[in-house]
């Protein structure tokens, strides 16, 4: 028998349809999808047993059989999300909710899998929480409105915190998939919501919107919001991630010159640039992404970047490349190795702008990617040390160094394990969910460090790249495939070691390599080879 007792009650015979394999045959270590009704089983024969579990990723649905399955544990092949196949729970982010998982039991080489009716169409599963109970006097107070916070508040809540949980952000909207924001960027809220309104209700969960905290007393464990008003707290999570880097140019005040932070920014960036002539600055993800996605909505697209290539510091030259050609060949001009000295206007509003080599580009929107700040001056006088760039330093606990505040997401300077401990910023979607849940431990005493492995993925014209590990300071890449298909893996090599891989159209080869890391494995750079 495997390890799962199935979502729902009692089951009778007619509630239960019964799947038989024909043969036990699958090896150790490999996995099968079967269909049940419409449901996609993913039934793993891993360690000398077999189990079955949801076969679709939680966060966006991907089929895990394309996956990566080491020991107990498979990872999407899409965005690195990392499920338990004894028990179906997420295990490493992103995503939420667990796999719903199956009775199995096998008898003369045939696996019998029971599946109950009534939970045929579930295709993800909530972990078990339990809410706030009013006489405990215990209050967790979780600033932003990020993924960081709110795995945080679902961790506390599954492992039976029953103290009061506030949950404060500027946004409008409770956390929201903001990684489709700069994918796609007329998205309603709420096709977007990480969670409907009543989970917050039903888990005890307050969601305070339109608040921002301005200053922190650690002396009077209380923070202070913009209206004056003060809230008490026992412990605190500072996961108020980073704001957009604004443009200093001359003309950067006027109107039609964007920057893409929340839901409001995405809608009106949208609206105001559908048929018109469109600049970006910031040859990254954010800039590239936008550029991708306006190349068949705007009337023109120009991309200003500092270096010779798109994502050059990051995913290299070649790569850098081939996605200037992508984006090319839908009609996006580059302007590279320059950068933006002046925008003019008229009337008040956007209608040139210059750049550094004197080209004069025709504009109506001017969209800003040049990187991020840390949103921490809300820490100013409270003694939380934050590093040059103005993270929050923490250590592997996820804790600043003053007792009871913990800090989680983009804002954080935190060691990262397959680097040694080196201390790191990282901005990704993933990487906030992990921090999230280890602070949640830490602040019930339960001794958790952030081990988790960095995943991110980029989309440009419907195609993604994946990338793996933390290359900076890479002194090589290593390809397979063909660049020219634009199908390939690359390994990214510092000190004959494989530190990165990214991928087009090569899964799940950096799963497989986010796993082995993971792990503690070193891949060299004669294996690579």
């Amino acid at each position: 028998m495997n390890q799962c007792q199935e979502t729902g009650q009692t089951e009778t015979q007619e509630e239960v349809t019964e799947l038989v394999c024909q043969e036990a045959d699958l090896k150790d270590g490999q996995m099968k999808e079967v269909t049940v009704g419409d449901q996609k089983v993913l039934l793993v024969h891993s360690e000398g047993q077999y189990s079955a579990v949801g076969g679709r990723c939680s966060h966006y649905g991907a089929p895990l059989i394309k996956g990566t399955l080491v020991g107990d544990r498979v990872r999407c092949p899409f965005h690195g999300a990392c499920f338990n196949v004894r028990n179906g729970d997420i295990e490493d982010y992103p995503g939420l909710d667990s796999l719903p998982c199956y009775k199995v039991k096998v008898e003369e080489g045939k696996v019998y899998v029971s599946i109950n009716k009534k939970s045929l169409t579930a295709t993800k599963r909530v972990k078990e929480m339990c809410s706030v109970v009013p006489d405990v006097k215990h209050t967790i107070l979780l600033i932003g409105g990020g993924p960081a916070s709110l795995v945080c508040a679902e961790t506390l809540r599954q492992n039976c915190y029953q103290g009061r949980i506030i949950i404060i952000t500027k946004d409008s909207v409770p956390p929201f998939d903001k990684p489709k924001l700069s994918k796609a960027l007329n998205v309603e809220s709420s096709s977007i919501l990480l969670r409907p309104d009543d989970f917050y209700q039903r888990y005890g969960m307050e969601m305070w919107t339109k608040k921002e905290v301005v200053s922190v007393n650690p002396a009077k464990k209380e923070v202070k919001m913009s209206d004056g008003t003060l809230q008490r707290y026992d412990q605190l999570l500072i996961a108020t991630g980073c704001r957009a880097r604004p443009l200093t140019c001359p003309g950067s005040d006027l109107e039609g010159v964007k920057l893409l932070q929340s839901y409001e920014d995405a809608k009106d960036i949208y609206s105001s640039s559908l048929g018109q002539k469109v600049v970006v600055t910031g040859a990254s993800f954010i800039g590239m992404e936008v550029a991708s996605y306006f190349s068949d909505k705007a009337a023109s697209v120009a991309m200003v970047g500092t270096t010779q290539y798109p994502f050059e510091r990051t995913l290299g030259s070649e790569i850098g490349q081939l996605s200037m050609q992508m984006l090319e060949e839908k009609n996006v001009k580059f302007h590279m190795n320059d950068r933006v000295t002046e925008i003019r206007g008229e009337n008040g509003k956007v209608k040139q702008v210059v750049l550094k080599s004197g080209v004069v580009l025709e504009a109506d929107v001017v969209i800003a990617g040049i990187g991020v700040i840390p949103n921490s001056d809300l820490l100013a006088g409270s003694e939380v040390e934050v590093d040059s760039r103005k993270a929050v330093i923490v250590d592997k606990f996820m804790r600043t160094n003053v007792p009871d505040i913990f800090a989680a997401g983009d804002v954080t300077s935190f060691p990262l394990t397959i680097r040694g401990d080196q201390r790191v910023s990282i901005g990704h979607w993933q990487m906030s969910h992990a921090h999230g849940r280890v602070a949640a431990l830490n602040m019930l005493k339960k001794s958790t460090k952030i081990e988790s492995v960095p995943f991110f993925w980029t989309v440009l014209l419907g195609k993604s790249i994946r990338y793996a590990g933390y290359g900076e300071g890479y002194t090589e890449i290593i390809f397979k495939g063909k660049m020219e298909e634009r199908k390939f893996l690359a390994f990214y090599i510092k000190d004959d070691v494989v530190v990165a891989a990214a991928s087009l159209m090569f899964d799940p080869a950096v799963a497989c390599i986010a796993e082995l890391m993971a792990r503690g494995q070193i891949l060299t750079k004669a294996q690579a080879q």
